[in-house]
């Protein structure tokens, strides 16, 4: 399993001096979107009464946070927050050199209170699902620019495997599930558990009321990264409403599927580690995955090129891959819009067919 934040390079990483901060804001900055909607943002507090807390039985019921973006028929006037003061202080308390609210005060294109666009065919839905220790915001790059393009995206917040998660009365949880070895065994149980609570999720946002009302139950897929890719494609094979899965640089708990996996499925991670000589899990899956798929790699990025790290970090003095962050955003987004597009839409996507000139850090595997 990979660690969280800028850790999940594998190395040490030291803090450099601190870049200078995007002006309009006075602090970070994520890259804006790129679709024709304005975008808002609405958070939601789940209870599944019927399941105890995996990590922490004694809390009780499990709780879930979940980010909603939506599509809106015209913007808001309250900016949505990145993560909340303790959620920021605690990513970042390994790195003194980094001000605690550095993350508190990233700059979002979503709003608070902006009204849904509202179709009479509803909108595809699209579950998101963040790294172990990785906050669901730290999707929001990915999640605002599919938004604009009229997808519904909810970021699940796996309670107790987040470094931090703040819910509405103001306690703010840390990731119990960090503590103890980071071993296959324990990659198969976060894999379950979070198939369980992204069910749960699905089964609250396909209700006749409220949300449900704006969802298309015939178009779901779900984009997944590190542990979160790990549960993309078992999620599919547990939940048959969810109709296609992403794996962002995951690797694969148990490294071998048991029975065959149905795509479509896109596996998509650093050349570093997920080519056909690199993580063994993937060419232990590839074979079994049957259906539309692709394995493809990208030069030059690390784990957190595929969050929104890939930007955040040298905004805040620390080290980066060489493949420049907002490139990394855009080629995360090109993809990943590609996919959903050609299996939640039905569009012709000749992006997914070869290499392109448009992305020659992207290469076809196998």
């Amino acid at each position: 399993m990979k660690r969280h934040l800028f850790v999940a390079l594998g190395m040490a990483l030291l803090v450099t001096p601190s870049v200078p901060a995007r002006a309009e804001t006075g602090g970070t900055a994520l890259p804006a979107p790129t679709g024709k909607y304005p975008v808002g943002l609405a958070s939601l507090h789940l209870v599944d009464a019927d399941r105890p807390d995996p990590w922490v039985p004694q809390d009780g019921p499990r709780q879930l946070m979940v980010s909603l973006w939506y599509p809106a028929a015209k913007a808001g006037t309250r900016p949505a927050p990145y993560v909340t003061p303790q959620e920021s202080a605690l990513i970042l308390k390994p790195y003194p050199n980094v001000p605690a609210d550095a993350l508190a005060r990233t700059r979002t294109y979503a709003t608070l209170d902006a009204k849904p666009l509202s179709r009479r065919q509803g909108l595809p839905l699209v579950l998101v699902s963040p790294g172990f220790s990785f906050p669901r915001a730290t999707m929001t790059s990915l999640a605002e620019d599919l938004a604009s393009k009229g997808y519904l995206v909810a970021a699940v917040e796996h309670t107790y495997e987040s470094a931090a998660t703040t819910f509405p009365d103001g306690r703010t949880t840390t990731c119990a599930a960090c503590v103890g070895e980071n071993n296959e065994e324990k990659g198969i149980a976060v894999a379950k558990s979070r198939v369980k609570d992204l069910s749960f999720v699905l089964d609250r946002l396909t209700a006749k009321t409220g949300w449900g009302r704006l969802v298309d139950r015939s178009w779901i897929g779900m984009v997944g990264f590190s542990a979160g890719g790990n549960a993309a494609p078992q999620l599919m094979a547990a939940d048959k409403r969810v109709r296609a899965g992403v794996n962002l640089d995951g690797s694969y708990n148990p490294k071998q599927p048991t029975t065959a996996i149905h795509g479509p499925l896109l596996m998509m991670g650093t050349a570093q580690t997920h080519m056909p000589a690199g993580d063994q899990s993937w060419t232990g899956w590839w074979p079994k995955v049957r259906g539309w798929k692709r394995w493809l790699s990208v030069a030059d990025t690390d784990h957190g090129s595929f969050t929104d790290y890939a930007v955040l970090r040298p905004q805040v003095g620390l080290p980066a891959p060489a493949l420049d962050g907002e490139r990394s955003v855009s080629i995360t987004r090109a993809y990943v819009g590609a996919f959903l597009d050609r299996h939640l839409r039905q569009e012709r996507e000749p992006l997914l067919d070869k290499a392109s000139k448009d992305f020659p850090e992207v290469t076809f595997w196998p």
